[in-house]
């Protein structure tokens, strides 16, 4: 396991304090691995990814969630200040902050949906991009994975729609999440509902090829509150991006190489916003994991390990 060289709590303003460490070879190519979630941090195992000889590898958790303050879990905080434009900021200030000129962006799920919004905004800060499972959290993308995905599920789906309280079954259910989630002050109304809405998330990943019970699950109460209020807060808001923005936009990716990894059985997020973005931008090589889906495969572990061989500085040959 490697273990960081260097870590604290860079304040971005509003209140907040985020984690982040760096790790590997301090003179190496520097690189930034973007968790998911959204409210996914406190997990490390990104920085394995890259030999720490060649790399100086950056973690860091997004507002609110793993080791950032003030923490999502508990109901009192507030999200007002936890945007995909906050984010943003947030990146680039850490950027400034460890003295990096340019990085490699890593990351997947929603995090490449974070990676793409920074590149396209500083696209020359940005020296290639690895992502590990596409999206861009268009309401199309966000309506699959929380309504459309039912179809295949309709007993889970149902599940996930009943445990909602009766007042609030009205309207998209991701949108009636939010108001239990980030409406009520009562820590066990709200833990309750994050139950519910991670039970969802995982029965969507359990029945994938190689999927695993209790993907989103497996986090202690905190975690897990954090997690699905963060979650809903940016879905029910489609992460203040525009319909499509990210896929119209991406003629700013020119000259950015880019790997994008996607399992073709990913059953909460189809490939076709990987081969969609692929088209878009033409620096980008696709390649597609026949038999893996959102949580990854062997194959795909591969794959991510080939490119990040292919991006190694290349004094290691």
């Amino acid at each position: 396991m490697t273990t960081p060289y260097a870590q604290g709590m860079l304040d971005v303003g509003d209140g907040n304090q985020i984690y982040w460490e760096t790790s590997g070879n301090p003179a190496g190519k520097p690189v930034l691995c973007v968790h998911g979630g959204p409210g996914g941090g406190g997990r490390r195992g990104a920085r394995e990814r890259f030999d720490p000889d060649a790399f100086r590898v950056v973690l860091f958790d997004q507002r609110n969630c793993g080791e950032s303050l003030p923490h999502a879990g508990d109901v009192s905080v507030s999200l007002a200040h936890n945007t995909t434009e906050h984010l943003v900021a947030d990146m680039e200030r850490l950027r400034e902050h460890l003295g990096v000129d340019r990085w490699l962006l890593y990351g997947g799920s929603w995090g490449s949906t974070l990676i793409l919004a920074y590149a396209e905004r500083h696209p020359e800060r940005v020296t290639e991009i690895i992502i590990q499972g596409v999206t861009m959290t268009r309401p199309e993308e966000i309506d699959w994975l929380y309504r459309g995905v039912g179809r295949f599920l309709p007993d889970a789906w149902d599940r996930f729609w009943h445990a909602l309280p009766e007042t609030e079954r009205h309207g998209h259910v991701v949108a009636a999440y939010n108001r239990v989630l980030n409406g009520s002050t009562d820590q066990a109304v709200v833990l309750r509902a994050a139950q519910d809405w991670c039970t969802w998330e995982d029965s969507v990943i359990a029945h994938e090829s190689l999927g695993r019970p209790g993907a989103y699950s497996d986090r202690p109460a905190a975690g897990l509150v954090a997690f699905a209020r963060i979650c809903a807060h940016y879905f029910a808001n489609n992460a203040w991006l525009q319909d499509g923005q990210l896929l119209r936009d991406a003629h700013r990716l020119a000259g950015i190489p880019g790997v994008l990894i996607h399992g073709r059985l990913d059953l909460g997020g189809p490939l076709i916003t990987a081969w969609e973005l692929a088209k878009a931008w033409p620096d980008a090589e696709l390649q597609v994991i026949e038999e893996s889906g959102h949580t990854g495969s062997p194959a795909m572990s591969a794959a991510v390990l080939a490119a990040v061989a292919k991006f190694a500085p290349a004094s290691r040959g």
